[in-house]
Protein backbone atom coordinates (compact mmCIF):
# COMPACT_ATOMS: atom_id res chain seq x y z
CA UNK A 1 0.00 0.00 0.00
CA UNK A 2 1.97 3.58 -0.73
CA UNK A 3 0.80 6.71 0.30
CA UNK A 4 -0.59 9.38 -1.84
CA UNK A 5 2.27 12.01 -3.23
CA UNK A 6 5.24 9.86 -1.16
CA UNK A 7 5.80 7.34 -3.64
CA UNK A 8 6.91 4.78 -1.67
CA UNK A 9 4.96 1.68 -0.09
CA UNK A 10 3.74 1.87 3.49
CA UNK A 11 4.57 -1.25 5.94
CA UNK A 12 1.75 -3.20 7.69
CA UNK A 13 1.82 -1.94 11.31
CA UNK A 14 2.39 -5.98 11.85
CA UNK A 15 5.10 -6.36 9.46
CA UNK A 16 6.61 -3.40 11.16
CA UNK A 17 6.35 -4.85 14.70
CA UNK A 18 8.00 -8.44 12.69
CA UNK A 19 10.91 -6.29 11.66
CA UNK A 20 11.81 -4.68 14.60
CA UNK A 21 11.58 -7.27 16.64
CA UNK A 22 13.77 -9.23 14.04
CA UNK A 23 16.76 -6.47 14.72
CA UNK A 24 16.65 -6.88 18.19
CA UNK A 25 17.24 -10.12 18.00
CA UNK A 26 20.47 -9.65 15.74
CA UNK A 27 21.29 -7.19 18.41
CA UNK A 28 20.89 -9.41 21.10
CA UNK A 29 22.75 -12.27 19.38
CA UNK A 30 25.79 -9.74 18.80
CA UNK A 31 26.00 -8.70 22.42
CA UNK A 32 25.26 -12.31 23.66
CA UNK A 33 28.69 -12.93 22.08
CA UNK A 34 30.87 -10.27 22.96
CA UNK A 35 29.71 -9.93 26.54
CA UNK A 36 31.87 -13.11 27.87
CA UNK A 37 34.96 -10.97 26.40
CA UNK A 38 33.75 -7.65 27.83
CA UNK A 39 33.61 -9.09 31.27
CA UNK A 40 36.57 -11.16 31.65
CA UNK A 41 38.31 -7.59 30.05
CA UNK A 42 36.63 -6.30 33.20
CA UNK A 43 37.63 -8.63 35.33
CA UNK A 44 40.68 -8.55 34.02
CA UNK A 45 41.42 -5.06 34.65
CA UNK A 46 39.70 -5.61 38.13
CA UNK A 47 42.24 -7.77 38.85
CA UNK A 48 45.37 -6.16 37.88
CA UNK A 49 44.43 -3.25 40.05
CA UNK A 50 46.01 -5.20 42.93
CA UNK A 51 49.50 -5.10 41.35
CA UNK A 52 51.42 -2.77 43.20
CA UNK A 53 55.32 -1.70 43.95
CA UNK A 54 56.84 -0.72 47.43
CA UNK A 55 60.40 1.35 46.82
CA UNK A 56 62.97 0.69 48.88
CA UNK A 57 63.31 1.97 52.69
CA UNK A 58 59.95 1.43 52.19
CA UNK A 59 57.33 -1.50 54.04
CA UNK A 60 53.64 -2.30 52.46
CA UNK A 61 51.16 -2.99 55.19
CA UNK A 62 48.07 -4.73 53.54
CA UNK A 63 44.91 -4.40 55.53
CA UNK A 64 42.51 -7.38 54.63
CA UNK A 65 38.39 -6.32 55.20
CA UNK A 66 40.02 -3.31 57.43
CA UNK A 67 41.73 -5.46 59.63
CA UNK A 68 46.02 -5.71 59.49
CA UNK A 69 46.67 -8.97 57.75
CA UNK A 70 50.77 -8.68 56.76
CA UNK A 71 53.84 -6.46 55.05
CA UNK A 72 55.41 -6.71 52.36
CA UNK A 73 58.85 -5.96 51.42
CA UNK A 74 60.32 -3.54 48.67
CA UNK A 75 59.90 -4.45 45.21
CA UNK A 76 56.83 -5.86 43.07
CA UNK A 77 53.65 -7.01 45.08
CA UNK A 78 49.62 -8.12 44.25
CA UNK A 79 47.05 -8.31 46.50
CA UNK A 80 43.59 -8.65 46.55
CA UNK A 81 41.44 -6.12 44.76
CA UNK A 82 39.45 -3.32 46.54
CA UNK A 83 37.04 -3.54 48.35
CA UNK A 84 38.84 -6.72 49.89
CA UNK A 85 42.28 -5.56 50.18
CA UNK A 86 44.21 -2.22 50.54
CA UNK A 87 47.98 -1.35 51.64
CA UNK A 88 49.58 1.39 52.69
CA UNK A 89 52.90 2.60 51.72
CA UNK A 90 54.48 3.38 55.15
CA UNK A 91 58.70 5.11 54.72
CA UNK A 92 60.61 3.37 57.17
CA UNK A 93 63.84 4.75 56.25
CA UNK A 94 62.47 8.67 56.20
CA UNK A 95 63.59 10.47 59.50
CA UNK A 96 61.10 13.27 60.59
CA UNK A 97 61.44 16.28 62.42
CA UNK A 98 59.05 17.57 65.63
CA UNK A 99 59.66 21.38 66.68
CA UNK A 100 58.14 21.87 70.33
CA UNK A 101 58.35 25.26 71.87
CA UNK A 102 58.61 26.76 68.51
CA UNK A 103 57.60 26.41 64.57
CA UNK A 104 60.31 27.00 61.76
CA UNK A 105 58.22 29.49 59.02
CA UNK A 106 59.61 30.64 55.76
CA UNK A 107 63.25 30.07 57.06
CA UNK A 108 62.10 32.34 60.45
CA UNK A 109 62.14 30.45 64.04
CA UNK A 110 58.69 31.42 65.54
CA UNK A 111 58.36 31.12 69.78
CA UNK A 112 55.38 29.45 70.56
CA UNK A 113 55.16 30.60 74.13
CA UNK A 114 52.42 27.63 75.33
CA UNK A 115 55.25 25.13 74.56
CA UNK A 116 58.12 26.94 75.51
CA UNK A 117 58.01 28.03 79.07
CA UNK A 118 58.56 25.43 81.70
CA UNK A 119 58.91 25.55 85.31
CA UNK A 120 62.04 24.33 87.20
CA UNK A 121 62.49 22.30 90.40
CA UNK A 122 63.32 25.24 92.45
CA UNK A 123 60.37 27.29 91.34
CA UNK A 124 61.94 29.50 88.50
CA UNK A 125 60.79 30.05 84.29
CA UNK A 126 62.96 28.91 82.16
CA UNK A 127 61.94 29.13 78.07
CA UNK A 128 62.76 25.86 76.51
CA UNK A 129 63.16 24.64 72.40
CA UNK A 130 63.43 21.26 71.06
CA UNK A 131 63.67 19.35 68.23
CA UNK A 132 62.92 15.67 67.98
CA UNK A 133 64.02 12.99 64.98
CA UNK A 134 62.20 10.06 64.81
CA UNK A 135 61.91 7.36 61.93
CA UNK A 136 59.07 4.50 61.85
CA UNK A 137 59.96 1.29 63.88
CA UNK A 138 56.85 -0.96 63.22
CA UNK A 139 54.72 0.37 60.50
CA UNK A 140 51.59 -1.32 61.34
CA UNK A 141 51.36 0.30 64.64
CA UNK A 142 52.47 3.48 63.50
CA UNK A 143 49.49 3.72 61.14
CA UNK A 144 46.75 1.72 63.69
CA UNK A 145 47.80 2.84 66.66
CA UNK A 146 47.74 6.45 66.24
CA UNK A 147 45.67 8.86 64.89
CA UNK A 148 47.71 11.69 64.05
CA UNK A 149 51.35 10.28 65.04
CA UNK A 150 53.37 13.84 64.75
CA UNK A 151 50.98 15.47 67.26
CA UNK A 152 51.17 12.27 69.50
CA UNK A 153 55.29 13.17 69.16
CA UNK A 154 54.77 16.43 70.20
CA UNK A 155 52.82 16.05 72.53
CA UNK A 156 54.99 13.09 74.49
CA UNK A 157 58.04 15.59 73.97
CA UNK A 158 56.22 18.58 75.68
CA UNK A 159 55.61 16.07 78.51
CA UNK A 160 58.95 14.22 78.73
CA UNK A 161 60.83 17.64 78.93
CA UNK A 162 58.49 19.37 81.61
CA UNK A 163 59.01 16.37 83.49
CA UNK A 164 62.91 16.61 83.47
CA UNK A 165 63.22 20.19 83.79
CA UNK A 166 60.79 19.92 86.81
CA UNK A 167 63.36 18.02 88.71
CA UNK A 168 66.11 20.01 87.74
CA UNK A 169 67.34 23.19 89.41
CA UNK A 170 67.68 26.24 86.91
CA UNK A 171 71.90 26.94 87.37
CA UNK A 172 72.03 23.15 86.11
CA UNK A 173 69.39 22.76 83.15
CA UNK A 174 71.02 26.51 82.17
CA UNK A 175 75.04 25.35 82.42
CA UNK A 176 76.49 21.81 83.40
CA UNK A 177 73.81 19.52 83.50
CA UNK A 178 72.04 20.94 80.09
CA UNK A 179 73.30 17.87 78.37
CA UNK A 180 72.08 15.15 80.83
CA UNK A 181 68.63 16.94 80.70
CA UNK A 182 68.79 16.15 77.01
CA UNK A 183 70.16 12.80 77.23
CA UNK A 184 66.95 11.72 80.09
CA UNK A 185 64.36 13.93 77.89
CA UNK A 186 65.05 11.41 74.94
CA UNK A 187 64.52 8.56 77.11
CA UNK A 188 61.75 9.59 78.80
CA UNK A 189 59.94 10.06 75.22
CA UNK A 190 60.73 6.97 74.20
CA UNK A 191 59.48 5.01 77.34
CA UNK A 192 56.05 7.22 76.58
CA UNK A 193 55.92 5.85 72.65
CA UNK A 194 56.51 2.37 73.79
CA UNK A 195 53.67 2.46 75.88
CA UNK A 196 51.71 3.94 73.49
CA UNK A 197 52.55 1.08 71.13
CA UNK A 198 53.18 3.87 68.83
CA UNK A 199 56.57 1.74 66.87
CA UNK A 200 58.30 5.21 66.90
CA UNK A 201 61.98 5.04 67.53
CA UNK A 202 63.66 8.38 68.52
CA UNK A 203 66.72 9.21 66.82
CA UNK A 204 67.96 12.33 68.73
CA UNK A 205 66.86 14.79 70.43
CA UNK A 206 68.55 18.57 70.57
CA UNK A 207 67.95 21.16 72.69
CA UNK A 208 68.20 24.22 70.50
CA UNK A 209 67.36 27.28 73.36
CA UNK A 210 66.98 27.09 77.14
CA UNK A 211 66.84 30.40 78.61
CA UNK A 212 65.86 32.83 81.14
CA UNK A 213 62.49 34.83 79.65
CA UNK A 214 63.10 38.41 78.67
CA UNK A 215 62.36 40.25 81.01
CA UNK A 216 65.46 38.44 83.59
CA UNK A 217 67.64 38.02 81.22
CA UNK A 218 70.58 40.63 81.93
CA UNK A 219 70.12 40.27 85.96
CA UNK A 220 70.36 36.46 85.19
CA UNK A 221 73.09 36.55 83.11
CA UNK A 222 75.03 38.80 85.54
CA UNK A 223 74.94 35.51 87.80
CA UNK A 224 75.93 33.36 85.53
CA UNK A 225 79.13 35.76 84.36
CA UNK A 226 79.70 35.53 88.23
CA UNK A 227 79.52 31.83 88.54
CA UNK A 228 82.01 32.05 85.38
CA UNK A 229 84.46 33.76 87.34
CA UNK A 230 84.04 31.73 90.52
CA UNK A 231 84.73 28.25 88.81
CA UNK A 232 87.69 30.22 87.24
CA UNK A 233 89.14 31.31 90.23
CA UNK A 234 88.73 28.32 91.55
CA UNK A 235 90.65 26.80 88.76
CA UNK A 236 93.20 28.96 89.00
CA UNK A 237 93.89 28.05 92.68
CA UNK A 238 93.73 24.46 91.87
CA UNK A 239 96.42 24.98 89.40
CA UNK A 240 98.50 27.06 92.30
CA UNK A 241 97.92 24.40 94.52
CA UNK A 242 99.03 21.76 91.83
CA UNK A 243 101.90 23.43 91.02
CA UNK A 244 103.12 24.60 94.50
CA UNK A 245 102.58 21.34 96.20
CA UNK A 246 105.15 19.06 94.55
CA UNK A 247 107.42 21.76 94.87
CA UNK A 248 107.05 22.08 98.53
CA UNK A 249 106.98 18.18 98.78
CA UNK A 250 110.41 18.11 97.09
CA UNK A 251 111.82 20.85 99.30
CA UNK A 252 110.51 19.05 102.33
CA UNK A 253 112.19 15.40 101.09
CA UNK A 254 115.82 17.85 100.36
CA UNK A 255 115.31 19.04 103.69
CA UNK A 256 114.48 15.68 105.86
CA UNK A 257 117.47 13.93 103.11
CA UNK A 258 120.00 16.53 104.28
CA UNK A 259 119.20 16.40 107.81
CA UNK A 260 119.46 11.91 107.52
CA UNK A 261 123.19 12.78 106.00
CA UNK A 262 123.84 15.45 108.42
CA UNK A 263 123.23 12.56 111.27
CA UNK A 264 124.82 9.75 109.50
CA UNK A 265 127.84 12.17 108.75
CA UNK A 266 127.86 13.43 112.67
CA UNK A 267 127.48 9.55 113.70
CA UNK A 268 130.51 8.65 111.58
CA UNK A 269 132.07 11.12 113.07
CA UNK A 270 131.68 10.24 116.18
CA UNK A 271 132.00 6.96 116.01
CA UNK A 272 135.94 7.96 114.43
CA UNK A 273 136.73 10.09 117.17
CA UNK A 274 136.14 7.56 119.37
CA UNK A 275 137.92 5.31 118.01
CA UNK A 276 140.86 7.51 117.57
CA UNK A 277 140.75 8.41 121.82
CA UNK A 278 140.60 4.40 121.96
CA UNK A 279 143.90 4.17 119.87
CA UNK A 280 145.49 7.36 121.79
CA UNK A 281 144.45 5.52 124.99
CA UNK A 282 145.84 2.56 124.37
CA UNK A 283 149.21 4.55 123.27
CA UNK A 284 148.97 6.32 126.36
CA UNK A 285 149.05 3.50 128.78
CA UNK A 286 151.95 1.82 126.77
CA UNK A 287 154.41 5.01 126.83
CA UNK A 288 152.93 7.79 129.11
CA UNK A 289 155.80 10.10 128.57
CA UNK A 290 156.36 9.87 125.28
CA UNK A 291 152.58 10.28 124.42
CA UNK A 292 152.20 13.46 126.56
CA UNK A 293 154.60 14.86 124.63
CA UNK A 294 153.91 14.60 121.29
CA UNK A 295 150.18 15.38 122.18
CA UNK A 296 151.16 18.84 123.74
CA UNK A 297 153.59 19.20 120.41
CA UNK A 298 150.71 18.36 118.27
CA UNK A 299 148.23 20.88 119.94
CA UNK A 300 151.44 23.61 119.89
CA UNK A 301 151.55 22.76 116.44
CA UNK A 302 147.87 22.76 115.38
CA UNK A 303 146.73 25.91 117.45
CA UNK A 304 149.72 28.36 116.29
CA UNK A 305 150.34 27.42 113.12
CA UNK A 306 148.47 30.17 111.54
CA UNK A 307 148.96 32.25 114.36
CA UNK A 308 151.04 35.48 113.66
CA UNK A 309 154.52 35.33 116.85
CA UNK A 310 156.90 36.78 118.47
CA UNK A 311 158.53 35.22 121.38
CA UNK A 312 160.52 37.32 123.55
CA UNK A 313 163.46 36.09 126.57
CA UNK A 314 161.80 37.10 129.78
CA UNK A 315 165.40 38.27 130.80
CA UNK A 316 165.94 41.06 128.37
CA UNK A 317 163.41 42.74 130.78
CA UNK A 318 162.98 46.78 129.15
CA UNK A 319 166.13 46.51 127.57
CA UNK A 320 164.17 46.05 123.76
CA UNK A 321 164.53 48.48 121.10
CA UNK A 322 161.37 49.35 119.63
CA UNK A 323 160.82 48.67 115.91
CA UNK A 324 157.67 48.99 113.16
CA UNK A 325 157.37 45.83 111.07
CA UNK A 326 156.82 45.86 107.65
CA UNK A 327 154.57 43.40 106.03
CA UNK A 328 152.97 43.39 102.74
CA UNK A 329 153.71 47.09 102.25
CA UNK A 330 151.26 48.06 105.24
CA UNK A 331 152.65 49.27 108.56
CA UNK A 332 151.14 47.13 111.61
CA UNK A 333 151.06 48.21 114.78
CA UNK A 334 153.53 46.19 116.91
CA UNK A 335 152.56 43.19 118.74
CA UNK A 336 152.85 42.81 122.63
CA UNK A 337 154.80 40.37 124.06
CA UNK A 338 154.23 36.98 123.87
CA UNK A 339 155.09 34.56 127.29
CA UNK A 340 156.12 31.07 126.03
CA UNK A 341 153.37 29.58 127.37
CA UNK A 342 150.90 28.54 124.20
CA UNK A 343 147.67 29.76 123.82
CA UNK A 344 144.80 27.40 125.40
CA UNK A 345 143.36 25.27 122.48
CA UNK A 346 139.65 24.91 121.69
CA UNK A 347 137.35 22.51 123.63
CA UNK A 348 138.50 18.49 122.04
CA UNK A 349 137.26 15.32 122.36
CA UNK A 350 138.27 13.65 125.95
CA UNK A 351 142.12 12.99 125.83
CA UNK A 352 144.38 10.66 128.35
CA UNK A 353 145.16 12.80 131.17
CA UNK A 354 148.41 15.06 131.03
CA UNK A 355 151.69 15.87 132.86
CA UNK A 356 152.02 19.32 133.82
CA UNK A 357 154.01 20.77 131.02
CA UNK A 358 158.14 21.20 130.78
CA UNK A 359 159.52 24.62 130.49
CA UNK A 360 160.78 25.44 127.55
CA UNK A 361 164.59 25.86 127.18
CA UNK A 362 165.82 29.14 127.58
CA UNK A 363 167.54 30.45 124.40
CA UNK A 364 171.06 31.63 124.42
CA UNK A 365 171.81 34.89 125.52
CA UNK A 366 171.87 37.50 122.80
CA UNK A 367 171.19 41.02 121.96
CA UNK A 368 167.92 42.30 123.14
CA UNK A 369 166.31 41.47 119.82
CA UNK A 370 162.64 39.98 119.35
CA UNK A 371 163.26 36.24 117.30
CA UNK A 372 160.20 34.28 115.97
CA UNK A 373 159.87 31.20 117.84
CA UNK A 374 160.92 28.04 115.49
CA UNK A 375 158.32 25.74 114.46
CA UNK A 376 157.87 22.94 117.17
CA UNK A 377 158.51 19.11 115.01
CA UNK A 378 157.62 15.88 115.93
Amino acid sequence: MEEPGLGRRRLDPDEELRLTQEAVRRITRRVTRLTPLVLGLLLLGWLATGIYTVQPGEVGVIRTVGAFTGTTRPGLNYRMPSPFQQVDIVDVQAVRRIEVGFRTEGGRANRVATEALMLTGDENIVDAQIIVQYRVRQPEKYLFNLRSPDDAVRASTEVALRGVTGKMQIDDILTTRRSEAQQRTAEELQRLLDLYESGILVTNVQLQTVDVPDQVKDAFNEVVRAFQDRDRLKNEAEAYVADILPKARGQAQQTVRAAEAYREQRIIQAQGDAARFEALLAEYTKAKAVTRERLRLETVERVLVDVDKIVIDGSAGSNLLPFLPLRDGAATQPSQPQSQTPPQPQAQPPTPPRAAPTPAAQPQQQPAQAQPTPRPSR
